[in-house]
């Protein structure tokens, strides 16, 4: 989907001949704000006015009027849609319902057209809807399927989207637009390959992605290890998972470099079953072909970095996706089995289809080996989560209290929410095993936060969160698919630390910045130095005289 941004005022927008227009206005705009505004202001303000006065249109979020052919307005499709008070999840749902208004219409390209300038907030948030309303998934459709649908049911596939206001070429308003689009294209790249089936997206496969992704992108470097690197690194509890799977495990490793070198990075730790089938505890049948998303933690992460390498902040971050599947073939880890982490430490399974937990411990082992200021881990963990939470907000732990804050509030700002759950040391007795170190799994109750108990016996002292979002990165039922949550939110978090962060000078301007000032503190001494002989002949001059 491409995006553009265009400095246009309503009157002047309506007298556009646009393939399809959506005017975004609130409860209380009224025609008097257009009257006089461009060649299509009055006839904009009547229409308006004549909509309220009717009933037909309040202005409420969501709310959608057509108007067709109304006099003096050139674009053939228009539309009023409503924002309410134009909070941020308002507009969202106003572009939604703009996007699938023009999707039905046929249209190829659609512009929304703002009644007042939105800040980075309100911007994030109409780009966001309208790239979730725009995805469509086809990877795996025929061309012949794809003609036949567009035959018998007409419905147009957006290419271009462009948001227009009053105001649009402000420098600050570029910048925010291009972050909310770079977020809106890192949402959409974990979707597509959450939706993707596990034979079209194996552990390979999206390695191969993540190459691919590194090579378009500077900002980014990739290494993959494979299971025998995993071996000589002790990698016991994610190898554990992938003996049973004839696709074979790997670990990648993505670097975005935004700061200077020595600056400790972010690391984000994603879980990637590409399939899971529950292993020898396997699952039931019914449902099973959604276990294909159990991949959308690492497919977050890839959509992560793609967004900073597309950004640019000044922080380093390095991404981690731990791919596996998890099947129940003759090779496969036995309920009762003892496996050795990376850490050393001995982990009893208990229940093979607590298996993320397993793949992620040795990634979180090996994230240690940068030095990260913070880890943040994500993973569709436990079902325990989605029946505390639901699809609504994402289950959020963590050891530090700023590390949750920040993170809770990303999560507001970008749409995308949170909800922090507790870690509890009594809730650590449920995961004690009479055989090993540890058990991978404490039984039903509080299913979700033994989990979270159980990573964190592998992050040490770091301040580290953990975000299982099992019921948030997919939707099941009619709207079926990945929502590529949650993206967003950590994006959010990842610029506002880049933004806060205090700016440091580049390696080259902090030289010479140091060799001028040398410079200058040499010529000071050499200054005093001269004054004092000329301060002592004035004074024997003195003393002469007298």
């Amino acid at each position: 989907m491409d995006f553009e941004l265009k400095n246009l005022r309503p009157g002047d927008a309506v007298a556009h001949d646009e393939q399809a227009l959506a005017m975004l206005l609130g409860r209380d705009d009224t025609g008097a704000a257009f009257r006089r505004q461009g060649k299509g202001g009055a006839a904009l303000a009547a229409l308006l006015d004549k909509a309220r006065k009717s009933g037909d249109f309040g202005g409420r979020p969501g709310e959608l009027l057509g108007a067709w052919g109304a006099t003096g307005l050139d674009a053939p499709r228009l539309w009023l849609a409503g924002v309410g008070t134009a909070e941020p999840k308002d507009l969202r749902r106003a572009a939604v319902a703009a996007v699938q208004a023009a999707q039905r219409s046929g249209a190829r390209t659609l512009t929304l057209c703002l009644a007042r300038r939105p800040g980075a907030a309100r911007l994030m948030s109409i780009v966001k809807g309208a790239a979730e309303a725009a995805y469509e998934y086809t990877t795996t459709k025929s061309a012949a399927a794809l003609k036949k649908e567009e035959e018998d049911k007409p419905r147009s596939r957006l290419t271009r989207i462009v948001l227009a206001f009053e105001g649009a070429d402000d420098e600050e308003r570029k910048r925010a637009f291009a972050r909310a689009v770079s977020v809106a294209r890192g949402v959409e790249l974990a979707r597509e390959w959450a939706n993707r089936p596990a034979n079209h997206a194996t552990p390979t496969m999206l390695a191969d992605a993540a190459r691919q992704l590194a090579r378009r992108h500077k900002a980014l470097k990739c290494e993959v290890l494979d299971a025998k690197a995993m071996e000589r690194l002790g990698m016991g509890a994610l190898l554990s998972v992938a003996r049973g799977a004839h696709e074979p495990p790997r670990l990648v490793v993505l670097h975005y470099q935004g700061a200077a070198k020595g600056e400790a990075p972010v690391a984000l730790v994603g879980k990637g079953i590409t399939f899971d089938s529950g292993g020898i505890s396997i699952k039931p049948a019914a449902g099973m072909e959604e276990m294909k998303y159990d991949m959308s933690g690492a497919a977050s992460v890839l959509g992560v970095m793609q967004a900073l390498a597309e950004t640019a902040p000044a922080i380093n971050v390095v991404g981690l996706m731990a791919l596996s599947e998890n099947m129940p073939g003759s090779k496969a880890t036995h309920p009762g089995d003892v496996v050795t982490s990376m850490s050393g430490q001995t982990i009893e399974v208990i229940n093979t289809d607590a298996e993320g937990r397993l793949v992620l411990c040795d990634a979180l082992s090996y994230a240690a080996r940068f030095s990260p200021r913070a880890v943040v881990d994500i993973a569709t963990l436990t079902g325990a989560c989605v029946i505390a939470l639901g699809n609504v907000r994402s289950g959020l732990y963590s050891n530090d209290d700023a590390l949750a804050a920040a993170l809770l509030d990303a999560g507001e700002a970008a749409l995308d929410a949170a909800w922090r759950m507790p870690l509890d040391d009594e809730y650590a007795e449920q995961i004690k095993s009479r055989f090993a170190d540890l058990a991978n799994t404490g039984g039903r109750p509080a299913g979700s936060v033994t989990a979270a108990k159980f990573l964190q016996r592998f992050v040490g002292e770091a301040p580290w969160a953990h975000l299982d979002i099992a019921g948030t990165a997919w939707k099941s039922g009619k709207s079926k698919g990945a929502t590529g949550r949650p993206v967003g939110l950590l994006v959010h978090w990842l610029l506002a630390q880049a933004d806060a962060a205090p700016a440091k000078k580049p390696a080259a301007a902090r030289k010479a910045a140091a060799a001028a000032k040398t410079v200058k503190a040499a010529k000071a001494l050499k200054a005093v130095k001269a004054a004092k002989p000329a301060a002592k002949t004035k004074k024997a001059a003195a003393k002469a005289k007298s």
